[in-house]
């Protein structure tokens, strides 16, 4: 494991005084932010915040990241591969 220390104004980290360890939830916010963008999946998500893989999708959720987030044009894809197979 490795260690990044970086500098925050008081005014931000006094935003963390009721959160715990405010370098968990630092963690939380960058292994949801690089979900959000797609840039790791659910699995690796989960594993990164040691939770099951459907407790961080509800975790994700609550923060308003939803599990499925299709264009129009993907939810179309699936619908006829669905179609398809059944």
């Amino acid at each position: 494991m490795s260690t990044v220390t970086i500098e925050l104004e008081q005014e931000l980290l006094d935003l963390f005084h009721d959160v715990g360890r405010p370098e968990d939830k630092l963690k939380e916010y960058l292994v949801l932010e690089l979900y959000r963008r797609r840039e790791i999946s659910s699995g690796k998500a989960a594993e990164l915040l040691a939770m099951e893989r459907f407790e961080f999708i509800r975790f994700a959720s609550r923060g308003g990241i939803a599990y499925f987030d299709l264009d129009q044009r993907e939810l179309k894809d699936e619908i006829e591969a669905v179609r398809r197979i059944g």
